[in-house]
C-alpha cells in the first residue's frame, strides 16, 4: 500500500502530493564565494593593522603616553600654574618620572601588541579550519545579540486599543435535547483529542496517537512550538473547557518562544499561530496573546524582502532569510500562501497602530490588480522577483482556495467598506463559474482544475470548502444573483457529501474524479486517504447557518459518528489511509487543525446561532474567529475604502 506523502499539510493548502522526502530538500544556507572573501580580507586588514603598531610605534620621547589604560594619562591642558609642564596642547601628569619607567612601560605595550598580534592570527587560522556553515552560524549569533540588546532597549508596551464590540462567545446551548447531546459528544471527542496531547505530545506541534510521542512536519521547521496549543485555544475557550484553556495559556506565556533558528512556512504560521493567538486574545481579553502575536508578525516580515514584495515561502525566524519551496513552478510563490494573510495583518495593525502589516498586504493587492489574468483566472503561481506568473494552473482547492475566501473575507471584516476586495471576490468568482464549475453526467455540480488550457475533471477535499464560501458572499453578490450562489453552495454541499457517502467509512477522500462512469470517487491510491480534513463539515456549518435546512445537521452527525468510529485511538484521533477499506491503517498524525477546525465547525453545527454570530465574526482560514472591525474603531485610513 502507497503510503501517501503528507507534507506540508494543513486546512486548505497544499494539494496530495505523492513525494518522497527528497521532494523538500533543505538546503541548508551557506557562505556566498565573494562573503568569504570579505572575511578573509577584514582578517588580513586586522593583521596588517597589528603589525603596523608593532613596527611604526610613535617615538617615546615626542609621546610621552598613550592611552591604553596605563595609570599616567594625557589630559587636555587646562592650567599650568600648578608646576605643570605643556606639552603640544597636553599637560602630562607624574612629570619627574625616570626614562626606566617609561622603557618598562613602552616594553609592556610592544608585548603587548605582539600577543594580540599572535592571537589574532591564531584566531585567523582556526576560523579558516571551520566550514563555511560555522563561520556564518557564528557571524548571525553574534548579530542576534546586538538584535537582542536593540531590542531590550527600543521595547515599548503595546498601545491600548479599544475591543471592537465582541457578542457571542459564550452562548449557544441548544434547546433540543438531541441536538445538545450530539454537541456534548463533540466536546467530549474534543476533550480526549486535548488530554491526549497534553498527556504524550505536550509542547510538540502535533501527536503521534499511536505511538504516543510528539510529531512535527516541515511546515514548522525543527522547532517545537506547541501548534496544537497555540491552534486549540478558541475551540477550548467556546466549548467552555476553561481548565484546559488555562494550561494551554500558561504554556504560551512561559515556553512559546520563535527566536529559534527554524525556517517555518509564512503561510501556515500565519494561519495557525498569529490567528490562533489573535483569537485567543479577542476572545479572552489575555494580554500575552496579543503580545505573543505581534513579536511572531515581527518575525515574518523579513520574508517580504523581495524585489517584488511578494512573500517567500518560507522563512528563518531567527536569521530572517527567505526562500521558496522547491518543487513550486520556476521558484515561484503560491497565490494561497501570499494571499492568505489580510485578515490577520489587518488585525495586526489595528492593534499595534502600525501600519507595516496593512501595507505589506495592501501591496499584494495592487500589484495583483495590475496583473494580466488569462481567461480572468489567477495562476496559482507567481514569481517573487520577476513579477510574473508561473505556469498557468488555476485551482480553487489546495494552491489557490484561501485567496479567494480572504478577498471575501477582507470585505466582510471591514463591516462591508472595502468594495475593492468585494470586487476582485466577485471578478474571480464570475471567472471560475464561467471555466472551472461543471456537472457531471450524474448530475453533481464539481470545481475542476485549469492546467495549460485543459480542465481537469477533479475536485480536492480542500475544495469543499468552496460550498461555504459561495453561501457567505452570497449576500452582495452582483444583480440580485444571492439565490444563486446559495444555491451554487447547496450543490457544491451535496457533491462533497456524496464523496463521503460513496466510501466504506463515510469518510471523503482527498481527491475525487468525475470521468467516464467514475464519479465523486478517487481513483489513485494515494489521493484515498482522510487526515482528519474540516473543508465538508465548514460547508456543512455555514449552509446550516444559512438555510437551517435539517439535512446540513444530519449529515455533520454522519461524519461526527464515522471519524469517532474509525478515527479515534486510545491515544487521540489518527488520519486513516484508505477510505474504501474496511480494515484501514492509520497514518498515525492528530492534526493541529483538527482540534482548530473540524471539532470546532461540528460544535457550531450543533450549537445555536448566537454563538460566534457571522455579523460580528469572521473566521480565517484555520477557523480562528476574529471580529469585525467597524468603520468607528478602525484607523486604516490608507485604504480610500476605509476612509
Amino acid at each position: 500500500m502507497t503510503t501517501p506523502a503528507l507534507l506540508p499539510l494543513s486546512g486548505r493548502r497544499l494539494p496530495p502530493l505523492n513525494l518522497g522526502a527528497s521532494a523538500f530538500p533543505h538546503h541548508r544556507a551557506t557562505l556566498r564565494l565573494s562573503e568569504k572573501f570579505i572575511l578573509l580580507l577584514i582578517l588580513s586588514a586586522f593583521i596588517t593593522l597589528c603589525f603596523g603598531a608593532f613596527f611604526f610605534l610613535p617615538d617615546s620621547s615626542k609621546h610621552k603616553r598613550f592611552d591604553l589604560g596605563l595609570e599616567d594619562v594625557l589630559i587636555p591642558h587646562v592650567d599650568t600654574s600648578k608646576g605643570g609642564k605643556n606639552l603640544g596642547g597636553f599637560l602630562i601628569h607624574g612629570q619627574g618620572h625616570d626614562e626606566h619607567r617609561h622603557r618598562e612601560e613602552e616594553e609592556r605595550l610592544r608585548n603587548k601588541i605582539r600577543a594580540d598580534h599572535e592571537k589574532a592570527l591564531e584566531e585567523a587560522k582556526e576560523k579558516l579550519k571551520k566550514s563555511r556553515d560555522e563561520i556564518q552560524a557564528e557571524i548571525q549569533t553574534e548579530k542576534n545579540k546586538v538584535v537582542q540588546e536593540l531590542k531590550k532597549k527600543d521595547s515599548k508596551p503595546l498601545p491600548p486599543v479599544p475591543l471592537p464590540n465582541l457578542i457571542g462567545i459564550n452562548s449557544g446551548e441548544p434547546a433540543d435535547p438531541d441536538i445538545q447531546e450530539k454537541r456534548n459528544k463533540v466536546k467530549e471527542m474534543m476533550k480526549h483529542a486535548w488530554d491526549n496531547y497534553r498527556q504524550y505530545g505536550w509542547g510538540h506541534n502535533e501527536l503521534k496517537p499511536i505511538a504516543r510521542k510528539g510529531h512535527s512536519t516541515n511546515i514548522f521547521g525543527n522547532s517545537q512550538m506547541g501548534a496544537t496549543i497555540v491552534d486549540a485555544l478558541d475551540t477550548l475557550y467556546i466549548m467552555g473547557l476553561h481548565d484546559e484553556f488555562r494550561e494551554g495559556q500558561e504554556w504560551i506565556d512561559k515556553n512559546l518562544d520563535f527566536s529559534v533558528n527554524s525556517e517555518v512556512s509564512v503561510f501556515e504560521v500565519n494561519i495557525r499561530f498569529i490567528g490562533g493567538l489573535l483569537a485567543a486574545y479577542y476572545l479572552s481579553g489575555q494580554e500575552v496573546f496579543k503580545i505573543k502575536a505581534v513579536q511572531l508578525a515581527g518575525k515574518l516580515l523579513p520574508a517580504f524582502n523581495t524585489p517584488t514584495g511578494i512573500p517567500w515561502a518560507m522563512v528563518n525566524l531567527k536569521s530572517g532569510v527567505g526562500r521558496n519551496w522547491g518543487w513550486a513552478s520556476a521558484g515561484s510563490s503560491i497565490l494561497a500562501e501570499f494571499g492568505t494573510l489580510h485578515m490577520e495583518f489587518v488585525h495586526l495593525s489595528y492593534l499595534t497602530g502600525d501600519p507595516v502589516y496593512y501595507n505589506k498586504v495592501m501591496h499584494i493587492r495592487k500589484l495583483l490588480q495590475k496583473m494580466d489574468r488569462p481567461n480572468g483566472l489567477y495562476p496559482n503561481y507567481l514569481n517573487p522577483r520577476t513579477g510574473r506568473w508561473g505556469q498557468h494552473h488555476t485551482s480553487v482547492g489546495g494552491l489557490g482556495d484561501s485567496f479567494y475566501e480572504y478577498l471575501l473575507k477582507a470585505w466582510l471584516m471591514s463591516d462591508k467598506m472595502d468594495t475593492e476586495a468585494r470586487k476582485m471576490y466577485d471578478d474571480a468568482i464570475e471567472a471560475i463559474e464561467k471555466h472551472l464549475i461543471r456537472k457531471s453526467n450524474g448530475g453533481l455540480t464539481f470545481i475542476g482544475e485549469w492546467k495549460n488550457g485543459h480542465l481537469e475533471r477533479k475536485m480536492g477535499h480542500l475544495t469543499c470548502f468552496a460550498g461555504g464560501m459561495f453561501a457567505l458572499g452570497a449576500d452582495g453578490s452582483r444583480d440580485d444573483k444571492a439565490g444563486h450562489y446559495l444555491q451554487l453552495g447547496a450543490e457544491i454541499a451535496h457533491t462533497c457529501h456524496e464523496s463521503y457517502d460513496r466510501t466504506t467509512l463515510k469518510l471523503g477522500p482527498e481527491a475525487f474524479k468525475f470521468d467516464g462512469g467514475v464519479e465523486a470517487v478517487a481513483v489513485r491510491q494515494n489521493e484515498k486517504y482522510y487526515i482528519l480534513r474540516p473543508e465538508v463539515i465548514e460547508t456543512y456549518w455555514y449552509m446550516w447557518r444559512f438555510t437551517h435546512d435539517p439535512k446540513y445537521r444530519q449529515w455533520g452527525w454522519e461524519a461526527t459518528q464515522a471519524i469517532d468510529k474509525y478515527c479515534r485511538v486510545s491515544g487521540g484521533f489518527s488520519g486513516v489511509k484508505d477510505v474504501y477499506s474496511s480494515s484501514p491503517t492509520y497514518d498515525d498524525v492528530q492534526q493541529s487543525f483538527f482540534l482548530a477546525e473540524t471539532l470546532k465547525y461540528l460544535y457550531l453545527l450543533f450549537s445555536n446561532d448566537d454563538l460566534l454570530p457571522l455579523d460580528n465574526w469572521v473566521f480565517n482560514t484555520e477557523a480562528h474567529p476574529l471580529p469585525v472591525l467597524h468603520l468607528a474603531n478602525t484607523t486604516l485610513s490608507g485604504n480610500p475604502a476605509y476612509r
